[in-house]
């Protein structure tokens, strides 16, 4: 890892911090915040790849339990990480690993199709499956319904994912940061 790759991750680690400014909007079924920060880690991975998007979101969740008040809403500390969204918190990490994974493997023949395939598995499938586990264990519900309860975010996540490939497919071609396929 060299200095660009710290800038990288420190930049993107900022950029997700910066979306939790965005006022959430919180569903009362769950109590699961809509926010615009989940598009960060969407950006982290498709952007930065796996290992620096996932590094990215791992230093976003140290400085958060640590007590700094970056989650949506001015939140923060670990109280707040282990709470019922917890799981979706702990996920975007996850969530953005599988992302730069899966944008890498198709590098060299990224198209939109792939992008968005690859940024909604990562970003709606993998965190969902996290977070929706974790808000059943933490509401003692079941799975399916924490998963009922998450439905009405999917459009929200489905415009982030539009958003997170526009970015990454106009970052391809005009400053690529993922150099090749791995």
């Amino acid at each position: 890892m060299n200095t660009k790759d710290i800038v990288y991750i420190a930049l993107f680690a900022a950029l997700t911090a910066v979306l939790g400014l965005f006022p959430p909007l919180t569903l009362p079924v769950t109590g699961v915040p809509v926010t615009a920060q989940s598009l960060g880690p969407m950006l982290a991975g498709a952007i930065l790849g796996a290992r620096r998007g996932g590094l990215s979101i791992v230093l976003f969740l140290v400085l958060v339990a640590v007590g700094l008040p970056l989650l949506s809403g001015g939140r923060g500390g670990f109280g707040v990480m282990i709470g019922v969204t917890g799981g979706f918190i702990f996920g975007w990490a996850i969530s953005a690993f599988v992302i730069g994974l899966l944008i890498e493997h198709f590098w060299n023949d990224l198209t939109v199709i792939k992008a968005t395939l690859a940024i909604g598995f990562g970003g709606i499938v993998v965190l969902y499956a996290i977070g929706n586990a974790w808000v059943a264990v933490a509401a003692d519900i079941s799975y399916w319904q924490a998963t009922v309860g998450a439905a009405p975010f999917l459009i929200g996540d489905a415009i982030k994912v539009a958003i997170a490939v526009a970015a990454c497919l106009a970052v391809r071609r005009s400053y690529p940061l993922i150099s090749k396929a791995r």
